[in-house]
């Protein structure tokens, strides 16, 4: 039996003699998305239906705008944001004069402390320090928001996270210590959009389509010795091309003659392609425990360290999940965003698709 949907949860600008060039930024070319998407923006964001279209356009502008001018100002670039109130980027650089010309291109401006690499450059030295980071961590990553590395440390274990940042030798400055109520725990027994099984016990969630079968969650592999693996029917699925766990968290299918991958959600919101949504834009999932929730984009590069390994390069997100929810896709409008890896109860993380595409050798199905 062939099954037709496999897929789960799924302007240019030159810095020239220091002048930033204005950007024109073509208009949005949205589609209009499956009814799903509206609704559960409206329940999770309090939107109603036309400021949720809305916010979708705008984002699709903003996030045009973003990329032209992340490589615009290079090394003077510190950060994006989606401003919801107002409906625009929110770009941050080093250097005062470039503001500006960032305001001309479309976006709000700050000038910030730190830039983007220099935050990058202090996560990959904590990643490095991972093995000798106390248990009370529970991770780390850029907050494009406050333009720190924030660091985040068991209630009432302040003193460790100080003393790992003191032995780390990074820039203390640059990072804020932020108290949680508890550590992050990664749903490998649980379902994304459409659900499949390993080893006819352990359960997991279908991320993206791509030409060959389908991207999920590496730990789901990992963790569970890689076993047969079986569709939501029972039917023979495929087999494991790749998967990675810890330090990523991605894997791939490939599956047999009895499925068919569609470029397309299991709610029916189709796939155009992959993105990097801004912080603070709004993105959804499917999963088949919590179904299809939406929130927005946090912090992102966070390295989240799980009692079975830390994974880096991670997003932050608020959206709500729960134990079956592994390996589902995050998607902001109709561009796929990461896959589902984990979290506790106030935050959701998935790993970047563009790293698992790359990483897998595979290619995003797209319609």
């Amino acid at each position: 039996m062939k099954i037709a949907r496999l897929l789960g949860a799924a302007a240019t600008a030159v810095v020239a003699t220091g002048a930033l060039t204005a950007i024109a930024v073509p208009a949005s070319g949205q589609d209009l998305l499956n009814p799903d998407i509206v609704p559960a923006m409206e329940r999770d964001l309090g939107l109603t239906h036309d400021q949720a279209l809305t916010r979708l356009k705008n984002e699709d502008v903003a996030g045009k705008v973003t990329a032209a001018l992340t490589a615009a100002l290079g090394d003077a670039f510190g950060g994006a944001t989606f401003n919801a109130a107002t409906g625009k980027a929110h770009v941050t650089t080093t250097n005062a004069a470039l503001a500006g010309k960032i305001r001309e291109a479309g976006a709000e401006a700050e000038v910030v402390k730190f830039s983007a690499r220099q935050l990058n450059s202090t996560v990959d030295t904590l990643n490095a320090a991972d093995r000798s980071a106390p248990a009370a961590i529970t991770g780390w990553g850029v907050d494009d928001t406050a333009n720190r590395v924030t660091l985040d440390v068991l209630q009432g274990q302040r003193a460790a996270a100080d003393a790992f940042l003191a032995k780390s030798g990074v820039d203390k400055s640059a990072v804020a210590i932020r108290e949680t109520a508890a550590k992050p725990t990664m749903y490998a027994n649980i379902r994304g959009g459409d659900p499949y099984y390993i080893g006819g016990s352990a359960r997991c969630s279908v991320g993206f389509s791509t030409t060959t079968g389908f991207l999920t969650a590496g730990h789901c592999g990992a963790l569970t010795g890689g076993g047969a693996l079986t569709g939501s029917n029972g039917a023979s699925l495929g087999s494991w091309i790749t998967y990675r766990f810890p330090g990523s968290d991605y894997a791939a299918v490939r599956t047999n003659s009895n499925w068919t991958p569609v470029a397309q959600m299991n709610n029916g919101t189709a796939v155009r392609g992959s993105s990097n949504a801004a912080t603070g834009s709004s993105v959804c999932k499917a999963g088949s425990t919590t179904g299809w929730t939406c929130g927005t984009i946090g912090a992102k590069n966070q390295s989240v360290r799980y009692s079975e390994g830390t994974v880096n390069g991670m997003t932050a997100t608020n959206v709500r999940s729960a134990a079956g929810d592994s390996g589902g896709g995050f998607i902001a409008g109709n561009y796929a965003q990461g896959l589902l890896s984990g979290g506790n109860t106030s935050v959701t993380y998935f790993f970047p698709i563009g790293a698992a595409l790359s990483g897998t050798g595979t290619t995003l199905k797209t319609s």
